[in-house]
């Protein structure tokens, strides 16, 4: 008895025979007999079908970022700027930043 090479089904292909588990019509054995896999393959593929059923009708995405005021950023923006330009000056006259290139 020799070992068939490992497969990778395609996600219909999963689909497909999960819905056929879900229906009932047939026995895990009739459908790992017609379908080639596993009688446990089929029970995993079912599990998830069913767990992720709920996100086909709506389930709510998590947001991936958080919205961001862009008035905020700017007056931020500004702020820092405006500390910059006084520590350069500061400095420069204190003789602390290198002089620029002549």
């Amino acid at each position: 008895m020799s070992k068939r090479p490992r497969r990778n089904h395609s996600p219909a292909f999963k689909a497909k025979v999960a819905l056929a588990a879900v229906k009932g019509e047939k026995t895990l054995a009739e459908l790992a007999q017609e379908y080639e896999v596993h009688p446990n393959l089929i029970n995993q593929w079912r599990s998830k079908l069913l767990e992720g059923a709920a996100d086909v009708f709506g389930a709510v995405p998590a947001a991936s970022e958080p919205a961001v005021d862009i008035t905020v950023l700017h007056a931020k923006i500004g702020e820092l700027t405006l500390a910059n330009d006084f520590l350069a000056g500061a400095l420069g006259k204190a003789g602390l930043l290198p002089s620029a290139k002549r």
